[in-house]
């Protein structure tokens, strides 16, 4: 059943759903390129057949005309492409390079580029704002080349950890990228799985006529880990003592999204001990160092039945103690409502176990059918959350729905992404927007609510991966409050991009921006001063993604200025040296960074909305709440080093220093190919501290670029000045 049947859309002149018409479209595509590549794997196996090289060694004349017809029908200009690699190695392998060599591309996955843009333009009718996101920018500008270069482009896109964090917002794609991911692949390794996705078909129905022949069978593995964890004391004051639908997920907020699972005993009405596991998903742009529950981790989970996430758990549940025979109820959130999914179709847990419940709450699971057809599945969703497929479901789907199923996709008021897809929202919504759905959810869940008798936290890893921007970014850290809750510091940036504009501006009115303190001058050059204007684009920090403007002064020592100490200072280490910038101005599109900038840095910060595009020689930044713009084209630079910098602030009557460190490729630019656009009724105290230097319009005097690095800024430094 639906709590609300009715899913709006943007209508076509004709009376139909633009959405799910580009959807379907984007799908009879995608099976158009499936069969191509069915066909294309049926004659690199003929060609390859030894009984054809027989016949072609007894009857040339037949038989290498044979072959020579295969070859051509595979390798010519208007023929299906490279041949499809069904062996590890041999003539197959040879061909399958020398036909790269030659820039022949699959027909197959040219199709599947052409469905890829049909489903990207489907997205972009209700989530016209992705057009401004990172990861929907790299994939736009993959695909929107001509067609040999957008598979290549798509190609390194899938190999790049970075690229891959920028997509993690794109949820309603990840579908469609794996199957274009498949048909991209040279030597097919993803099972089949990525096929009946790749034709909207039920994976459980086995891969398609002719497609199976001589693939490896499923992914290639990474190693699982579970390891039991207590609970803090606060922790175990809020976790659930009694089973209910609300209170498992509350249980599942309270893990926080930090790599852990639960696992619960619940006393039933009648006497039975069950057995209840509790998953979180994955929060946006956080990095999870060495656990499963990252966004690599999500692509794998949502794609494969088994993957490291699944088998971290299932060694949770061996740890764990549970009876075989016992029932089971999985309950998720996110890539957690995919990961026990994925349990449930696990032939081996449904052999130890009876799992009897499945519920996903904001999960794109899918038609995914359980491998037990007793078991109840539910999936609850809000219509403005973007993650759950739902929609490429409806569109996509090809066979009939799992019959033991319940679904609820409600409109709720939240509709701001990614709020709407916190769990704390979902709760509040089965609270008081469709509490009839938590009625339905827990009726079905009555032999599961009890007292709790045991509880016992997991916290999963991937012992495959290294940690997250290891070895730079894996350092100490240590745990600051702040108004919205406690930050690591350092605080770590694991792809970021920047421009830095250095302009050259009055050292009066330079130090006219500075706190009235006799300590913080600017540092002079004659009469003029530096200021930079640097533009961030965040796109993966562990206090989440945004972008930052700052505006800072060059400023001397606090406690003995010296002449040309600047110059000295880039031969010292960063730790040692005396000069820094103060930030007079800073704006933040997340709060979280806000927050942390002014308690915990002293930098006084703002919040905006803003557009950034950092990452090519064509730079884009604009904020209509600062009625600033920055674009133009970098011309060429020379390599520099990267700079490590000091940045000071002030908090009450002291003076915050705040060391960054950082690890990327900088170069140094000329300013004529950059423009400053302030508009006239531009937003305080940005817009004002640029006037009052007299930096309204024009051209920097230098840039420094660094299209894609990493960086960690230490908790500020108190000094008693």
């Amino acid at each position: 059943m639906r709590a609300d049947g009715h899913v709006p859309g943007r209508p076509t002149p004709v009376g139909q759903d633009a959405r799910d018409a580009l959807r379907r479209c984007a799908r009879d595509v995608m099976e158009v390129a499936e069969g191509i590549r069915a066909v294309s794997e049926r004659t690199s196996t003929a060609l390859l057949a030894p009984p054809l090289t027989a016949t072609a060694r007894r009857r040339p004349r037949s038989g290498l005309a044979a072959q020579w017809a295969l070859l051509r029908a595979l390798t010519g200009r208007r023929g299906l492409g490279c041949p499809v690699v069904t062996e590890p190695g041999g003539m197959g392998r040879f061909l399958g390079a020398a036909g790269g060599v030659l820039g022949r591309e699959s027909l197959a996955a040219l199709v599947a580029v052409t469905s890829l843009r049909l489903r990207i333009a489907a997205v972009l009718v209700d989530h016209p704002e992705f057009a401004r996101d990172p990861g929907m920018r790299r994939l736009t500008d993959a695909v929107g080349a001509r067609d040999t270069e957008a598979v290549r482009a798509l190609r390194a896109l899938f190999r790049d950890r970075g690229a891959q964090r920028a997509l993690s917002g794109l949820a309603p794609l990840l579908s469609e990228l794996l199957a274009v991911r498949a048909l991209l692949d040279e030597n097919p390794r993803h099972g089949d799985t990525g096929w009946a996705l790749a034709a909207g078909r039920d994976p459980s129905a086995g891969p398609p006529p002719g497609a199976g022949a001589g693939r490896p069978a499923g992914p290639e593995r990474g190693e699982g880990a579970a390891e039991a964890v207590d609970l803090t004391d606060q922790e175990k004051q809020i976790i659930a003592t009694e089973g209910s639908f609300l209170g498992y997920l509350r249980n599942i907020e309270v893990l926080s999204t930090d790599g852990r699972v639960l696992v619960q005993n619940v006393r039933g009405p009648d006497g039975t001990v069950r057995y209840v596991v509790q998953v979180p998903g994955m929060a946006p742009g956080r990095p999870r160092n060495d656990s499963p529950l990252d966004f690599v981790g999500a692509w794998h989970t949502l794609f494969t039945t088994d993957s490291p996430h699944t088998r971290s758990i299932l060694l949770a549940l061996a740890d764990y103690g549970i009876p075989r025979g016992a029932e089971l109820a999985l309950i998720g959130h996110g890539e957690g409502g995919i990961a026990v999914m994925n349990l449930a179709q696990d032939e081996e847990l449904n052999r130890a176990y009876r799992v009897t419940h499945v519920i996903a709450v904001g999960s794109p699971i899918g038609n995914s059918r359980p491998a037990d057809p007793r078991t109840w599945v539910a999936t609850v969703t809000n219509q403005h959350d973007i993650v759950p497929v739902l929609d490429a479901r409806r569109a996509d789907s090809l066979f009939d729905p799992h019959p033991n199923r319940y679904e609820a996709d409600y409109t709720g008021p939240a509709q701001e992404f990614p709020l709407c897809h916190m769990l704390r929202e979902y709760i509040e919504h089965l609270r008081t927007v469709v509490p009839g759905v938590r009625e339905d959810v827990d009726e079905a869940l009555t032999p599961y609510r009890g007292p709790i008798v045991r509880t016992q936290a997991y916290r999963l890893k991937d012992r495959a991966n290294p940690p997250e921007g290891y070895p730079f970014l894996t350092l100490p850290t240590s745990s600051v409050p702040t108004t919205t809750g406690p930050v690591d510091v350092p605080v770590r940036y694991y792809d970021s991009s920047a421009v830095h504009l250095g302009f050259s501006v009055d050292s009066d009115a330079a130090g006219g921006l500075l706190p009235d303190v006799t300590w913080l001058t600017p540092t002079r050059v004659g009469r003029r001063a530096l200021a930079m204007l640097s533009l961030y684009e965040h796109r993966c920090t562990t206090i989440g993604p945004y972008t930052e403007i700052a505006l800072s002064v060059l400023v001397d020592d606090l406690w003995r200025p010296r002449p040309h100490d600047v110059a000295a200072d880039l031969l010292r280490r960063v730790d040692l040296r005396h000069t820094g910038r103060y930030v007079v101005s800073l704006a933040v599109t997340g709060e979280e960074a806000r927050v942390v900038a002014q308690e915990i840095w002293g930098q006084p910060a703002m919040r905006m909305t803003a557009e950034a595009d950092l990452m090519g020689p064509d730079i884009l930044v604009g904020s209509r709440d600062l009625g600033l713009g920055v674009q133009g084209r970098l011309g060429p630079g020379v390599r520099c080093p990267q700079a490590d910098w000091i940045l000071y602030g002030r908090r009450g009557e002291s003076t915050v220093r705040t060391l960054v460190r950082a690890h990327g490729r900088m170069r140094l630019h000329r300013g004529s190919g950059l423009r400053l656009r302030l508009d006239t009724g531009a937003a305080e105290p940005l817009a004002g501290h640029l006037r009052r230097l007299g930096v309204t319009t024009g051209r920097p005097l230098f840039a420094l670029s660094c299209p894609q690095f990493m960086f960690h800024r230490s908790a500020g430094a108190v000094l008693p000045r």
